[in-house]
């Protein structure tokens, strides 16, 4: 892919995002059967563009995912750590996939992705898939991502949902994964 502008996400569209990634958490607690509470000791956080470092940029794929020893926002005791993921979007590539295909739109695409990325943050948390894996893991990982994302996508009431399950069934990799202390 070319250079694309790393232009931020308006505010018509984070109001979108924030719609989608409520969409995706419920599908989620629906799927993995998760309370509230049980949401809570999950700790992540999903930033667009402009609430992110500049090592967090990427432009070769949606999202790219940071696994930290800890969050800055949580308080912890002493020596306790707790794994913080951040699901770092990248705005200007979701929004080049939005452009490039007139028939994805930004809901139905954003909504796949948190869903997609929710999935490996609640399959590295419960220690189903291990984050520091070798090449040949992430890709068996990726590929099982991919298929229960479509699977809990498959039959959502979501304008433009079919087209975006057709237009990215074959696609091998949404994110990338970085480890930092």
């Amino acid at each position: 892919m070319g250079a694309i502008a790393r232009v931020p996400f308006d505010k018509s569209e984070i109001d979108t995002l924030r719609y989608a990634i409520s969409i995706s958490e419920e599908i989620i607690s629906d799927h993995y059967k998760l309370s509230t509470s049980q949401w809570k000791r999950y700790r992540y956080d999903i930033q667009s563009l402009k609430d992110l470092e500049e090592f967090e940029v990427i432009d070769e794929a949606f999202a790219q995912i940071h696994r930290y020893a800890r969050s800055p926002h949580h308080k912890l005791r002493g020596s306790e750590t707790a794994d913080y993921f951040k699901i770092c979007l990248q705005d200007h590539v979701i929004r080049h996939a939005v452009q490039r295909d007139s028939s994805i739109e930004l809901l139905p695409l954003a909504t796949y992705i948190a869903t997609h990325e929710l999935i490996h943050v609640v399959r590295f948390a419960r220690f189903i898939q291990r984050f520091e894996s070798s090449s040949s893991e992430r890709e068996a990982e990726e590929a099982r991502v991919h298929a229960l994302t479509h699977q809990l996508l498959l039959n959502r009431k979501i304008r433009g949902l079919e087209e975006v399950l057709t237009a990215f069934k074959d696609c091998r990799t949404m994110e990338t994964f970085t480890g930092m202390g």
